[in-house]
């Protein structure tokens, strides 16, 4: 086996901090009616990390419910690859820090920053790193994680009313064809629209110091029309290009897994993506937008609520920041089953 697309999601994994945070409180503090938020956004509540708890923490009990999941254990993982946009540090990669938690000391570990789409990036990444599945350690991991509430400005409504803290893992290893990734994984990035959705301090360009902290420029900055636009505008394309390609229809897709802008925009985009509602997953009702694990997440929470049964196929389908949007069909494969 040469190539992605003979490597497959085998477990999936999720975590959420225990502190949950609904709409009341938030809506007090910014001046809204009760009950603005739900309306406008589906979202009820969100999770927010502890003071002890940092990205590399979340990340890694996503990962550990992914391994036990695919019945593997840290010595099994050969790669681990992180998409995030809140890193412990700005050096090193947190996913060092993720082995480190994991006890996975044989696997490589490096990062990706892609927001949303992060995922995405992230299984092809993962599975040209373990090449050919021959070898004794075929496993690798692939997770999305985001501590986003702590680069979050608490008077911004665009922002404080959608964002969370979670993430989401997944192991993928080496299967049989036609199984797997199907086709090629397709990314694609729009640099022009970078300042879309940003953190303006803490990088090169704008280090933070204590006139950007006074101005929260360590906080997210989102045009939310713009976000709300790029969302409509690609994720029916991404689903129109995933069947043409793969000679199917929409109707066999069993499940589309998107990134989680919010519920109420999801809802809206079931019809112009072509597809019955019961074939969108949409999970952030109670998490919210937690970032690069918001698409990991869903899918687990798909896989669990109910799993797709051997040779479904199931798209993911991320857009984020960048901007950045890719999409992954996949012929699933269940080992009892096959």
């Amino acid at each position: 086996m040469n190539s992605p697309h003979s490597y497959a999601v085998l477990g999936t994994g999720s975590y959420l901090p225990a502190e949950t945070v609904g709409n009341e409180p938030i809506e007090k503090r910014l001046g809204l009616t009760p009950g603005w938020i739900e309306e406008r956004t589906g979202i009820v509540s969100r999770h927010r990390a502890a003071p002890h708890e940092a990205t590399s923490d979340l990340a890694a009990e996503a990962a550990r419910r992914a391994m036990a999941a695919a019945g593997i254990g840290p010595e099994d993982v050969s790669v681990i690859v992180l998409s995030t946009s809140t890193p412990d540090w700005l050096s090193p990669a947190t996913a060092c820090q993720v082995q480190a938690l994991l006890g996975a000391h044989r696997a490589a570990a490096f990062d990706l920053m892609s927001a949303c789409s992060g995922f995405i990036l992230g299984l092809p990444a993962a599975a040209a790193f373990l090449g050919d599945g021959s070898g004794p350690r075929r496993y690798g991991l692939v997770i999305g994680a985001d501590l986003l509430t702590r680069f979050t400005n608490e008077d911004d409504r665009g922002t404080s009313v959608l964002f969370g803290d979670g993430a989401g893992a997944a192991v993928i290893g080496p299967v049989p064809a036609p199984y797997g990734i199907v086709g090629d994984v397709h990314v694609a990035s729009d640099g022009t629209s970078a300042d879309r959705l940003y953190v303006p301090a803490g990088g090169s360009r704008n280090p933070v110091d204590a006139k950007s902290e006074d101005s929260t420029g360590h906080t997210f900055f989102m045009d939310g029309r713009a976000i709300k636009n790029l969302v409509s505008d690609v994720l029916p394309r991404m689903v129109q290009e995933s069947v043409d390609e793969a000679g199917v229809t929409r109707a066999d897709l069993r499940y589309l897994v998107p990134h989680q802008p919010n519920p109420v925009l999801l809802h809206r985009l079931v019809e112009p993506c072509g597809l019955d509602p019961r074939q969108m997953t949409i999970s952030g009702q109670t998490v919210g937008n937690i970032g690069a694990g918001s698409l990991p997440h869903a899918l687990d929470v798909a896989v669990r609520r109910s799993p797709p049964v051997h040779g479904d196929l199931v798209l993911l389908a991320g857009m984020g920041g960048g901007a950045t949007w890719g999409r992954a069909l996949l012929r699933w494969y269940a080992p009892a089953a096959a």
